[in-house]
């Protein structure tokens, strides 16, 4: 099938309503402590978003396929997957994950590490949503506030100067303080992303996953998916927002 076959099927199927998801699925560590990717899955499930930005996914070859937590999140979701591993080792790579249901235009993997510091990136990907480019970013930001400042400036800098790109922009910020310069830099930038607890996925109380939707009008709602089986299957809950399509110009 040709792209322009492939933008008339999408767009005589179009929905309204794009769900967009962030999830830190802890290597599919729960909170009782097992590893157990089809609870991770199921999970996703649940969320029925059209697109997720994974965090902390770990795919070792060689052994089951349960192993390969990337290769088995999108045979059971049913999404096509896109790999930003930040750590590579012989026979295991982690990182981020960008499971999509529209087709990828391009894609483009940025190091956001500082030294010393856990290794970090980007997946910034644009996707064919029903004729739509729209620009998807998946991030992870480190530990401590240096190591924030200086990947938000890179951030900030990947997005580069088109106010009229329509822009989400997805992950774990790692920050605990709402008024943070993290945050007031990326709300100056992106608009305003609401935030809901997802942390800890048992009694959430801080929201360190945050979903920002450029336009902001575009953005309907966000709430953190708080079912029995989110609250055990990872450390934090997913988060999750409705974006307008028709907003998206």
């Amino acid at each position: 099938m040709s792209k322009t076959d492939h933008n008339s099927v999408a767009t005589a199927g179009e929905v309204d309503t794009l769900t967009v998801a962030s999830y830190n699925i802890h290597q599919c560590v729960g909170t009782d402590g097992r590893r157990d990717p089809g609870r991770v899955g199921r999970v996703i499930l649940e969320v029925d978003a059209q697109v997720v930005g994974l965090q902390e996914v770990e795919s070792k070859s060689g052994g089951g396929l349960e192993d390969a937590q990337m290769e088995y999140l999108a045979q059971a979701t049913g999404l096509e997957a896109i790999a930003g591993p930040t750590i590579q080792r012989m026979d295991s790579y982690y990182g981020n994950v960008l499971l999509t249901r529209y087709p990828i235009a391009e894609i483009r993997l940025v190091d956001l590490s500082v030294p010393g510091r856990e290794p970090r990136g980007v997946i910034d990907a644009m996707l064919d949503i029903y004729g739509r480019a729209v620009r998807v970013i998946v991030t992870h930001l480190g530990l401590t506030r240096y190591e924030r400042r200086h990947q938000v400036k890179r951030l900030i800098h990947i997005l580069g100067d088109d106010r009229k790109q329509p822009v989400i922009l997805l992950g774990d910020t790692n920050e605990w303080f709402p008024l943070s310069s993290t945050i007031r830099t990326l709300h100056q930038s992106l608009g305003k992303a609401p935030a809901k607890p997802t942390f800890p996925a048992r009694f959430p109380l801080l929201s360190l996953d945050r979903i920002w939707v450029r336009p902001t009008e575009a953005l309907a709602s966000v709430w953190a998916h708080e079912s029995p089986l989110a609250k055990i299957a990872s450390d934090h809950l997913p988060l999750k927002v409705n974006v307008e399509l028709r907003q998206l110009v």
